[in-house]
């Protein structure tokens, strides 16, 4: 009967190292996460972009108010929304994804951007029209800047 005595070149080993396979299993759970970001949801994407301009778009307008001394109110509408009070339409007016509307009623006055530097409390949300149950919601408390707030289900 023949042995294995150490440095034997004939010594055959099966099977894989513990190291061998955590390096397996690491790699497999970095390409799952990647192809579940690569997955995400286009319809809550552009929700999620149409907020994340429309914030900028309001502070815009605010700032402009401040400026100004003229209060701004900001309206939506069926194809988009609009500015009034700032004189010519200098910002934009539609929407980046015509799926993107706003809950409640078109044409009534949504939010009033100043001239003061404290307002009150506002918000307001985007819903797509192509992926129902999915809105997010654009919000100030008065005070710090609109943002996307939160995610409502």
């Amino acid at each position: 009967m023949r042995t294995l005595a150490a440095g034997n070149p004939k010594r055959t080993l099966a099977g894989f190292t513990l190291l061998e396979l955590l390096v397996v299993v690491a790699i497999v759970a970095m390409v799952s996460v990647g192809v579940g970001f690569a997955m995400r949801d286009a319809s809550l994407v552009q929700l999620e972009r149409d907020g994340e301009r429309l914030s900028a778009l309001l502070e815009s307008a605010r700032a402009r108010s401040r400026v100004t001394g003229v209060p701004v109110r900001w309206y939506p509408g069926e194809d988009g929304f609009r500015f009034e009070g700032l004189g010519a339409p200098e910002l934009p007016q539609q929407w980046l994804d015509r799926d993107t509307q706003v809950a409640g009623v078109p044409g009534t006055v949504m939010l009033t951007l100043g001239p003061e530097p404290i307002i009150g409390p506002q918000e307001l949300v985007l819903v797509s029209s192509s992926a129902p149950g999915k809105s997010v919601r654009v919000a100030t408390d008065g005070v710090r800047p609109f943002a996307l707030q939160a995610i409502v289900p």
